[in-house]
């Protein structure tokens, strides 16, 4: 069990270093419906992993992967899965904005303060669960729960800790800004201008080690 902790808690790392949705979530605290949108983003980030990872987890003991010797599929759906995050970090390096330049971010941060509770809600399990990079990484994680053959309580903690960890960087801002008062709002405001300025770079590099990583496990099952 605590092998397997290990080997997910770099992916549920690589979830939670999300610049873009980070800024969202910082700029919906700072929006007239704070004390509900930013929860329901939240508790949209959390619904979104945990479903992507039990589906993977359903869709790999069905079809094998959780068996003493996992197919040879697994390795297979791992390089191909590094080999697209090279791609996505490849494509993040080469049109990331000149030092000090922020990236443009997406049109929708601009709707953030319009946003009900349930866009909020919905926004957030989009990307924790449909976003490109954190897609990828659950499933890898969910890959590496799989193949532990661990029983069905041991897989649901295994997931949980996963969804944990890859949450807190949204979690954190939430509840940071209920603690902490005026000077927790400089300090996210400052924070989110130095997203802004080097999400490019951060998410570069992320998925860069992340596509090597992938990779070097799917040929190391092979």
């Amino acid at each position: 069990m605590g092998s397997v902790i290990g080997d997910i808690l770099p992916f549920a790392v690589g979830v939670a270093i999300s610049p873009v949705p980070i800024i969202a979530v910082i700029l919906m605290l700072f929006s007239a419906r704070a004390g509900t949108n930013g929860p329901a983003f939240l508790g949209g980030w959390v619904v979104g992993l945990l479903t992507v990872s039990i589906i993977v987890l359903a869709v790999s003991g069905a079809t094998g992967a959780n068996s003493s010797t996992p197919p040879i599929w697994v390795a297979l759906v791992k390089i191909v899965l590094g080999v697209l995050l090279l791609l996505l970090g490849w494509e993040k390096l080469t049109t990331r904005p000149p030092a000090g330049t922020a990236a443009p971010m997406p049109k929708w941060l601009q709707a953030v303060d319009q946003m009900t509770p349930g866009k909020a809600f919905g926004m957030g399990a989009l990307l924790s669960g449909v976003n490109p990079k954190n897609l990828i990484l659950a499933v890898a994680a969910a890959l590496v729960i799989a193949q532990a053959q661990l029983t069905v309580t041991d897989a649901g903690v295994a997931v949980l800790v996963f969804v944990i960890i890859g949450s807190t960087s949204i979690a954190v801002p939430v509840l940071y800004l209920r603690l902490g008062g005026a000077p927790a709002k400089a300090r996210l405001t400052q924070a989110k201008g130095w997203l802004g300025e080097n999400n490019s770079t951060v998410m570069a590099v992320l998925l860069l080690i992340f596509g090597v990583v992938l990779i070097g496990k799917g040929i190391g099952g092979l």
